[in-house]
């Protein structure tokens, strides 16, 4: 049928980055169940689960049969996303208690991080020993994004389960995310915040995961006391202060999305929502974990700001797909 074919070569069109969709769905479903919303919590993470069996299928297709193009995108910022949507939804399903899972779940990124990280900073160093080196798109971020997602994964499971090593795992993965978020930083092209397509506020999500991760290392440390008061004080004021900064660049992105708006949509506009979701559930978590409840109201303001965000974008990402297989039925 001509709009079954068109929609296989859409999804074959399809850039490793699209993975942002279900970080995306998955950060919302977190968001929605801090905000008391459990059935619209259940609905998002099964949609969310539904996208990432398509996405590790498509992923598996092309290791065995397009080795060459796997290759290819795996030594991209965009293939951090399976890492990244990985953790999100083990993190998803430890919420509702599915432990086993959420393990194997923590496995699997775990065995991806450092194939997919290699091939990133591959690509990082030749980009930088070029002599015509230019500064990098917001995508370059999801290498903290994907480390601190199992942090935060490592530490909402040491908590679950009342065991220790996760954390301190995690919190090596913590501090290791810090330093490649400032090393991604520099690289970082500052003119992506007025001119980029969706991705430059990554900049802004990997704070915001990074502040997330903080808040479940405290919650696991009110669990299990792993850390003496001075150690405590430094991942509080640290937590908090990453919040700050991720908030500081909300205010940025979003005046700069006001200032030189850009409506056409892009795949990566999902790297647009799950920053707007990541920064709301990090507010919520962090009012728990720091005891700082004036944060949940307005973090509970930025989650519907995210869910309508999602909706534009699922809308546009339809529009998108099928437009070409209603453009195609018609007469000539």
């Amino acid at each position: 049928m001509p709009g079954t074919s068109s929609l296989r070569a859409w999804w074959a069109r399809r850039p490793p980055a699209a993975g942002a969709a279900v970080l995306s769905t998955g950060m919302l479903s977190i968001g929605l169940r801090l905000a008391g919303y459990g059935f619209l919590s259940d609905a998002a993470l099964a949609l969310a689960g539904a996208a990432w069996v398509a996405l590790a299928a498509d992923f598996v297709v092309r290791l065995l049969w397009e080795r060459r193009r796997w290759l290819a995108e795996a030594g991209t910022p965009g293939g951090l996303t399976a890492v990244g949507a990985t953790t999100v939804l083990g993190t998803g399903v430890s919420s509702l208690g599915r432990q086993s899972l959420a393990w194997t779940l923590l496995a699997l990124s775990a065995v991806l991080w450092p194939v997919l990280m290699t091939g990133v900073v591959r690509q990082v160093v030749r980009h930088v020993m070029s002599q015509r080196a230019r500064r990098m798109p917001g995508a370059v971020f999801l290498c903290c994004v994907a480390t601190q997602g199992l942090a935060v994964l490592g530490a909402t499971l040491a908590k679950a389960e009342t065991v220790s090593w996760p954390a301190h795992t995690a919190l090596v993965l913590f501090w290791l995310g810090l330093v490649l978020y400032a090393v991604m930083l520099a690289l970082f092209d500052r003119r992506q915040v007025t001119e980029g397509a969706g991705d430059q506020w990554v900049a802004c999500g990997a704070l915001a995961v990074s502040a997330l991760a903080g808040s479940r290392l405290i919650d696991a440390d009110h669990a299990l006391y792993l850390w003496n008061a001075d150690d405590r004080g430094v991942l509080r004021g640290t937590t908090v202060a990453l919040l700050v900064l991720a908030l500081g660049w909300y205010a940025v992105l979003l005046a700069a999305e006001v200032l030189r708006p850009r409506p056409r949509y892009d795949v990566r506009r999902w790297a647009t929502v799950f920053p707007l979701g990541m920064t709301a559930v990090a507010m919520m978590s962090v009012a728990g974990a720091v005891d700082l409840p004036g944060l949940k109201g307005p973090g509970e303001v930025l989650l519907w700001v995210a869910v309508a965000a999602w909706l534009a974008v699922a809308t546009a990402a339809l529009i998108a797909g099928f437009g070409g297989s209603v453009r195609s039925t018609g007469r000539r």
